[in-house]
């Protein structure tokens, strides 16, 4: 894949022509399922737990790239 970090793809893309409102980004599926797993320290704060789980996101984001 030679899509930009910040690629912005639906994750639950519809047929063309469908109308809908794409909601989130892959990038932004890949953060909420960060959470769930998060193991960051119970102590920090929303921003930390927020760039932390998008700083995975870009991660699993590049290592698909590279597949």
């Amino acid at each position: 894949m030679s899509q930009p970090i910040n690629y912005v793809a639906p994750v639950f893309p519809t047929p063309a022509g469908t109308q809908h409102n794409d909601g989130m980004t892959l990038r932004d599926y890949f953060a909420a399922a960060a959470l769930q797993g998060n193991l960051i320290e119970p102590t920090a704060s929303n921003d930390d737990v927020a760039k932390w789980a998008y700083s995975l996101a870009d991660a699993m984001l590049k290592a698909r790239e590279a597949k």
